[in-house]
């Protein structure tokens, strides 16, 4: 199976113009034979507090259905990053389009302290079912908690998808802590993070996987789009800009 996690430059808060990019990303995902492609953190909107409540929608919002279309059309599992309404507040969340299924929506669990006044925390861990394999999905400052991949491993996670939005400081912990977790549960770990300005600060991409031994094993670079592939049966990287 062929995994790739997308790194984008999101257009602050124009979601029609994020679809776009996406979908060009996609496009290039599938040309390599791609089964499953995630994207960062707020990826359709960027990372955007501040405009959230404006921006928040649901799963069933019409302007996605063309990716349900390249889901149902290409066998491919799409992942994206929007932030979505509940009863109790707007969530951080990720979209997922699979085959032929309804669309599930996985919301971040545990927030950072200065998103608290914008975001509510979501409940319950989404395990994907891709080829065979149990993938878990984390969003950002979760992705960093010990008790996070805990529970992934103990639900029986095989490959851990963090989507983030991170500046420097923010990547040289993900650095430190993603090595650590990928070993001590032998599963891949991936990072997906943005490029450019958002919020108050600037993200830094480096889109990372690290193997299953905690060997950094790809990374994109910090000023461009692209996607990295890993294919889970050679347990290589693709690079793709």
């Amino acid at each position: 199976m062929k995994i790739a996690i997308a790194q984008t430059k999101p257009i602050k808060g124009d979601i029609a113009a994020n679809i776009v990019s996406h979908k060009k990303l996609i496009d290039m995902a599938l040309s390599m034979k791609t089964d499953a492609i995630f994207f960062p953190e707020l990826s359709l909107t960027g990372y955007e507090p501040e405009l959230a409540k404006d921006l928040a929608t649901n799963q069933d919002d019409s302007r996605f259905d063309d990716f349900q279309k390249l889901s149902d059309e290409n066998d491919v599992t799409i992942g994206l990053g929007i932030p979505t309404n509940s009863y109790a507040g707007v969530l951080i969340s990720m979209i997922v389009f699979q085959k032929n299924k309804p669309r599930q929506t996985y919301s971040k669990q545990q927030m950072h302290s200065d998103e608290l006044p914008y975001f509510v925390n979501g409940n319950g861990q989404l395990i994907l079912s891709i080829k065979n394999k149990k993938i878990a999905l984390a969003i950002c400052y979760e992705s960093l908690q010990i008790n996070h991949s805990e529970e992934a491993n103990a639900l029986g996670a095989e490959v851990y998808i963090a989507s983030v939005a991170k500046p420097q400081h923010g990547f040289e912990k993900a650095r430190k802590h993603f090595p650590s977790i990928a070993k001590k549960y032998a599963m891949p770990v991936f990072m997906s993070n943005c490029v450019g300005y958002c919020d108050n600060f600037e993200s830094v991409g480096k889109s990372s996987i690290w193997n299953k031994k905690g060997d950094q094993i790809g990374q994109l670079d910090n000023t461009n789009e692209g996607i990295l592939i890993f294919d889970t049966k050679i347990e290589k990287v693709i690079i793709k800009n």
